[in-house]
């Protein structure tokens, strides 16, 4: 928990070690501690995420939903210069050089509130180091981690069946099939390019959503309103459509150097086509949409599933940039990264349970924290998480300080010796 406290802090590019409290008689005193912790063998991956997943499990129990959705992403920590890392993994050129982290976090399916990570699996180049009680295996691709994960997930005792929800680089015919085998909901987003049997006839996605366009109809909030959608190509209204269609096509593999078809039986899917529509009726973003979640769960919730996706890049965007800046850690070895990655992200979670705390007292604390951080907020935006993290940092500082230390005392040395800033009455 002293680690966990210390990562409460938003860092920038300058300044990425620890906040030590005042209480620790020095600074590097709190560096020693944790490399000494990190680098323990009795400190095991599995054991530091069980506050986390704890932390979780409660949240998914009191969710209003019937379901819980688990996103899976990887990002790529880069450390091209970080030559004492010697287990640096090389994903594609020889520039490209770092550990790539695997996440499964799980979220709020009625609201898109992220409750926390349940599994961390980090690809180094020698091996794969995870959070998974007994390990996980190192395949060639993210993909082929997925069936691995979603067995594990099962394990996990959460109070929700789950909807797995990825991106377009889970769009494989192949893992499909083993996913609905194996009894895995999922939600992926399709490639337009991919061919399917619609209507009796073999055609491509991108051929359907235009067949369509003609049927999309608004998803609502709710507050019954029209849903509104940020993208990186623009805002608008969230619009859905929905078909159903049939993957009859072999998989495709590799086999060494050569790549082989694997036939296997027709997976009948539901297609969701959702797209983000402007103000002046301009398609901003379109989203093709696999799913084989019950029929009772209609398109335009399976389009709020995939909208919530959003989350695990905004907590892999904390991580690395907009908090903890994790591209500068020092760490010489993937595992003692690993091992804070997992401390940083309990701070993170507390952040994110607060910015979803409606009550009052929380709305106060909020704007406490904004306060104590310093950072001037966008017009509209009441608080941000890289903002509520540096007022958190002041605020467990001065916590810590005045358990040791008296205001007043305080206040008077201030006085004396900063006259200019801190005057009488």
């Amino acid at each position: 928990m002293q680690l966990v406290r210390e990562h409460t802090h938003a860092v920038n590019a300058a300044v990425t070690g620890l906040s030590a409290l005042p209480s620790t008689a020095r600074p590097f005193a709190s560096v020693l501690a944790m490399c000494r912790f990190l680098n323990h063998d009795g400190v095991t991956l599995p054991a530091l995420i069980e506050p986390a997943q704890d932390a979780v499990r409660p949240a998914v129990a009191a969710s209003g939903a019937a379901v819980a959705l688990l996103v899976h992403d990887w990002c790529m920590f880069g450390f091209r210069t970080h030559t004492r890392k010697t287990d640096r993994y090389q994903r594609s050129h020889d520039q490209d050089l770092g550990y790539e982290l695997g996440t499964a976090l799980v979220v709020d399916a009625a609201t898109g509130r992220p409750l926390g990570p349940m599994e961390f699996r980090l690809r180094s180049a020698h091996g794969m180091v995870t959070t998974r009680p007994g390990g996980a295996a190192c395949p060639p691709g993210h993909i082929d981690e997925l069936l691995d994960a979603m067995k594990a997930s099962r394990r996990w005792n959460l109070d929700r069946p789950l909807v797995h929800v990825i991106d377009r680089e889970a769009d494989s015919v192949g893992h499909y099939r083993k996913w609905q085998a194996a009894g895995h909901q999922f939600v992926v987003r399709a490639d337009a390019k991919r061919w399917v049997t619609w209507q009796g006839n073999a055609v491509k996605l991108s051929a359907i959503a235009a067949a369509l366009r003609l049927q999309f109809r608004n998803v609502l909030d709710d507050a019954g309103q029209p849903l509104v959608a940020k993208t990186q190509q623009g805002t608008g209204r969230v619009q859905v459509v929905e078909t159903a269609v049939v993957l009859e096509r072999p998989a495709k593999t590799r086999m060494g150097d050569q790549q082989i078809e694997v036939p296997g039986p027709p997976l009948p899917l539901r297609l969701v086509v959702s797209q983000v529509v402007d103000e002046l009726g301009v398609v901003r973003a379109t989203w093709l949409l696999f799913t084989n979640v019950a029929a009772e769960f209609d398109a335009a919730t399976v389009a709020r599933w995939y909208y919530f996706r959003w989350q695990i890049e905004s907590y892999h965007k904390l991580l690395k940039s907009a908090g903890m800046n994790a591209e500068e850690w020092e760490q010489q070895s993937g595992e003692a990264f690993a091992k804070r990655l997992v401390v940083a992200s309990m701070a993170c979670l507390t952040v994110w349970h607060l910015r979803q705390d409606d009550s009052d007292d929380a709305i106060r604390l909020r704007a406490v924290l904004v306060r104590l951080s310093g950072r001037q907020m966008k017009w509209g935006v009441a608080d941000t998480a890289p903002a509520l993290l540096a007022g958190l940092e002041k605020l467990l500082a001065v916590v810590d300080l005045l358990a040791t230390h008296d205001l007043t005392d305080i206040l008077e040395l201030a006085r004396r010796v900063l006259p200019t800033l801190f005057r009488s009455g």
